[in-house]
């Protein structure tokens, strides 16, 4: 690819792909300027990224890839462990106002189950909530099909055990 057929493509996958973006982005960081600062290391991931793009892989989970690393990392370099599940907490409570949750305390006892998973699971969770395949989620990750069934059937345990207790 030249340089204007990589521009082209760009803005092409940026353009129909920008939801991912902006969903990972929102998961990872709380503050808007954040957001937009990891926004913006993403685009630039992915601008160079794009010359070793291979046409065998479907471009969301390229780019759900691509963003994700980018996003633990960022999420890794500029927060302290005291602060680090904030977003999630928030989101989490933003969620379930919009459906009414029946107590406070089940809201609690999920924001804390989520705070304590860790960053790969955290993605998984993002990924399972917006209904992709086993083996979409393999690929994004790195994983085996086997090993994200096994992950995801053993964080709905601890979930279950959670809400039992």
């Amino acid at each position: 690819m030249n340089k204007q057929e990589q521009k082209e493509f760009f803005q092409q996958i940026i353009e129909q792909h920008k939801g991912i973006l902006f969903k990972v982005a929102r998961v990872y960081c709380h503050d808007e300027h954040d957001r937009d600062d990891l926004m913006q290391e993403m685009m630039i991931q992915i601008w160079q990224s794009v010359p070793r793009y291979k046409e065998q892989f479907k471009i969301s989970t390229w780019l759900y890839r691509i963003s994700l690393n980018v996003a633990i990392s960022f999420y890794r370099k500029n927060t302290t462990r005291a602060n680090r599940f904030t977003v999630l907490n928030e989101q989490t409570s933003d969620l379930y106002k919009e459906e009414k949750v029946e107590t406070e305390q089940q809201l609690d006892l999920l924001e804390q189950f989520i705070s304590e998973l860790r960053e790969l699971d955290k993605a998984l969770i993002l990924m399972y909530l917006e209904d992709k395949s086993h083996h979409e989620m393999a690929e994004i990750l790195g994983l085996s099909v086997s090993n994200i069934g096994t992950k995801i059937g053993r964080i709905k345990d601890k979930l279950k055990t959670k809400f039992s207790q």
